[in-house]
């Protein structure tokens, strides 16, 4: 039901649900006034950041965990949410990242064999502000219709008017450097499995758990690195490649990790980006970045490869893309660069390769997530593409992407 009062905007009613008598009430307010009224999940007490959808109806602990939503608010699509409660093999990072989560209707109590307790313990327990029993869909409507905008979620304040003036004063996510707050505090290492293919150094721009682990699987020792990370302290790991995780924030604001990227293209190593790393790869040639309206977050973007034509569906995570043209080659200072991938439900930027003057590939990166734990793992060929690039494998015309997924092994997700 709604009410017909109290909203800090008259155009949009406060949006209520019924509340047990034994729940604590909840309020959300986005930055244009729009109000839901529902009962507390998680932690109280109350929370900011942007506002954003997630489509997955599986996976929902990788999100949590994933630090490329950091000062984000996960809206999920799915109205049953927690049913397989919380494990300890999932996590993406060591901790959730998000800075509040809102859902339909959560699980009563967990149902899977591998839950060591429930996504509201959870999220008690490591201190996130929620809100549950309010109309997704709406909200998720609203969002697609007037774009990704701030949002506050508190079970503390109840005056939509008080809790509105706090979400207009919180800062923008346009703007923000966030790859400090997430990255590794010191050097670490992940050791290859089985024969070795070489050395990757890693910076961690926020970095997931599953993409060291991947690269392991196919002989590779990664190096990770925190974002403030120099060209001789990279040189002095003598890697055979350079990776660019995924990552949280505006990429117009990350200029030491985009000049860190310039000089390895120009010492000629083999290069691979995913998300982030992608749109700091992008700036390197020399493109522009800009804000979706309210991004791509799920498992289940269809992503056409344009070399080949196979379309695979893939996980994304990301509200900037790339300014590149999407059908012709640019010269850039290391070579000639193209879009490689395109999204098929509004044509963005998905994927770029750099070429030398002789065809042959030098770098690539892709928008989307490869590593999706909780899948599909339609994409995971493109570790084995890194792989094939470091040690020489891949010719002028590349190494087609499979027509399936990739037959590397990768955990179930939740």
């Amino acid at each position: 039901m709604s009410e017909q009062i109290s909203s800090p905007n008259p155009s949009y009613p406060v949006q209520s649900s019924p509340v047990p008598p034994s729940a604590k009430p909840a309020l959300l307010v986005l930055e244009d006034g729009r109000c839901f009224r529902g009962q507390a999940y998680g932690a109280i007490g109350e929370t900011f950041g942007e506002a954003v959808f997630a489509t997955g109806m599986s996976g929902y602990q990788e999100t949590l965990t994933d630090p490329s939503y950091h000062r984000q608010v996960v809206i999920m699509t799915a109205p049953h949410i927690g049913n397989t409660g919380w494990n300890d093999e999932d996590d993406e990072s060591d901790r959730i990242w998000v800075a509040g989560f809102v859902v339909r209707d959560p699980a009563r109590r967990p149902s899977s064999w591998r839950s060591k307790r429930s996504l509201d313990d959870e999220l008690v327990g490591q201190g996130i502000v929620g809100i549950s029993g309010i109309d997704t869909r709406a909200l998720t409507r609203h969002l697609r219709e007037r774009g990704a905008m701030r949002v506050g979620v508190s079970s503390i304040d109840l005056d939509p008017t008080s809790l509105l003036a706090k979400v207009q004063a919180s800062p923008p996510m346009v703007g923000s450097n966030l790859v400090d707050a997430v990255t590794t505090p010191t050097a670490y290492t992940v050791e290859a499995v089985g024969p070795s293919q070489g050395t990757v150094v890693a910076i961690d721009l926020g970095l997931k758990a599953m993409t060291p682990q991947l690269m392991s699987q196919r002989g590779l020792t990664v190096r990770v690195l925190p974002a403030t990370a120099t060209l001789d302290q990279v040189l002095a790991e003598r890697p055979d490649g350079v990776f660019f995780s995924n990552g949280p924030g505006d990429p117009a604001t990350a200029d030491h990790q985009v000049a860190l990227l310039r000089q390895v293209l120009e010492a000629g190593l083999p290069f691979f980006g995913i998300c982030f790393g992608n749109q700091l790869f992008g700036r390197a040639l020399g493109f522009g970045t800009y804000k979706l309206v309210y991004g791509h977050r799920g498992i289940n973007q269809p992503v056409k490869d344009l070399r080949s034509g196979v379309v695979a569906v893939t996980a994304h995570n990301h509200g900037f893309a790339i300014d590149a043209p999407l059908n012709e080659a640019v010269t850039t200072p290391y070579g000639s660069a193209h879009v490689s991938h395109i999204n098929l439900n509004d044509q963005v930027v998905e994927g770029l390769e750099l070429h030398d003057q002789a065809g042959r590939l030098k770098a690539f990166s892709v928008q989307y997530h490869p590593e999706a734990a909780a899948g599909p793992h339609d994409a995971a060929y493109l570790f084995d593409r890194f792989v094939n690039l470091m040690t020489g494998r891949v010719g002028s015309t590349e190494d087609p992407p499979p027509t399936a997924a990739s037959s590397s092994t990768q955990p179930e997700g939740n």
